[in-house]
């Protein structure tokens, strides 16, 4: 029977079906993976004997060895079925293990926490961060409250100083005065003139002279002047030395005013901005005041001449301001005028410095010290006084009442 002729039609159907003939090894590539048992020799047994990973490098190297030694090929979905078996063995051996090539390492998850990090701030950071920038803002609060601003302070110095030139100015022009030539003209022991100048004389010419240096006059005031002979009373020595010396007590009794506008404005400023800052510079002052006056003293006791000499010298130039005994600037103000005059000046600084620094003196009282001494004798702090009643009244008493009517916190207050 050749392949072209004809199929008998009595012919039976070949029997085709492999799973009943277990026998036969030709059909052994045509059943599945899972259906065959491995043997202990086959390399499947000896994996499934080795362990799951084991099982698993058997599965991926010794599956293809056995596949191409085999003398039957395998098929594509013999081959996933296999695999696919070896998985589920695996599973079901370690359920919860995780293949170790899958985990990250140290570095891996240092690297990843890192990468989380900078995604996503720390809540705990971002925390701090804040608590110190408001910390931060609270000290700049602060300091910006307690630093002093400069004005106030710059306001004290100057009025400390203006203080004693004021004083100064103020005692010179008591002296430049015809009240105070009558009294040295009629007090007893004062030199009489030996060229013939009377009491009543000294004291018209001398107001003359004194009027000159505080009025807007020119040289001719003193210079026309004549005596009762109708001779011209002053020199022109005199008369030049008069308008240096009007120079001098004009321009002193200027900056005295000034000075005692800008004290005045400072006194206003400070009393209504900064509180005791005016008896504190007047304070100051009056020190500094007692310690000039006691130095010029000093000197002036231990050598007037000497003293009386340097302080020509430093307003006038030498030669203009030395006369002889017969001129009428000396017979009008001798020397015993000048002494006096100086004793009178520092005596009338000395004084008002003196009562000044009684009037400031830094007592309790003045340095706001008395209130918050009776408040801490009474058992309440004076600053905070409101808020230690208001917190005597809400407590609550020791029997557990909560004090508040009018009788309860009375009670409270007595107590404490």
């Amino acid at each position: 029977m050749t392949d072209k002729s004809p199929t008998p039609p009595d012919r039976p159907d070949p029997h085709l079906d492999p799973s009943d003939d277990t026998d036969e090894p030709a059909f052994d590539w045509m059943k599945p993976a899972s259906a065959g048992k491995p043997t202990a020799g086959s390399p499947a047994g000896s994996a499934a004997a080795a362990g799951p990973a084991a099982g698993t490098a058997a599965a991926g190297t010794a599956a293809p060895s056995d596949a191409t030694t085999a003398s039957q090929p395998e098929s594509r979905a013999d081959r996933k079925a296999a695999e696919a078996a070896a998985t589920g063995q695996t599973n079901a051996a370690q359920p919860d293990a995780v293949p170790s090539d899958s985990l990250p390492d140290d570095d891996e998850r240092g690297a990843g926490a890192g990468a989380s990090a900078g995604a996503r701030p720390d809540s705990a950071a971002e925390d701090e961060v804040e608590r110190r920038n408001a910390e931060r803002r609270t000290a700049e609060r602060e300091q910006a409250a307690k630093a002093k601003p400069v004005l106030p302070r710059v306001l004290q110095v100057l009025l400390a100083v203006f203080y004693p030139v004021i004083l100064l100015v103020l005692a010179v022009r008591a002296v430049t005065s015809p009240l105070f030539l009558w009294v040295e003209y009629n007090r007893p022991g004062f030199p009489g003139d030996g060229y013939g100048f009377s009491t009543d004389d000294r004291m018209t010419y001398g107001s003359y002279a004194v009027d000159y240096l505080s009025n807007w006059s020119g040289p001719r005031y003193l210079g026309d002047l004549v005596d009762q002979s109708g001779e011209r009373l002053f020199k022109d020595g005199e008369v030049s030395h008069m308008a240096d010396v009007k120079a001098v007590i004009l321009s002193t009794f200027g900056a005295g005013t000034l000075l005692i506008l800008l004290g005045l404005a400072a006194v206003i400023y400070l009393k209504r901005r900064h509180s005791g800052g005016v008896r504190r510079s007047l304070f100051a002052g009056s020190l500094v005041t007692l310690a000039l006056i006691i130095g010029l003293g000093t000197l002036a006791v231990l050598g007037w001449e000497q003293f009386f000499t340097d302080f020509h010298r430093i307003f006038f130039a030498n030669g203009t301001w030395t006369f002889t005994l017969q001129d009428t600037l000396i017979r009008l103000f001798p020397g015993q005028f000048w002494m006096d005059a100086g004793i009178a000046i520092g005596s009338l600084v000395l004084l008002a410095s003196l009562v000044t620094l009684v009037l400031t003196w830094p007592t309790r009282r003045r340095r706001g010290l008395g209130k918050k001494a009776a408040g801490t004798a009474k058992g309440t702090d004076p600053d905070a006084g409101a808020g230690t009643e208001a917190t005597a009244e809400a407590a609550p008493a020791a029997d557990g009442t909560a004090g508040s009517d009018a009788e309860g916190g009375a009670r409270t207050r007595h107590t404490v």
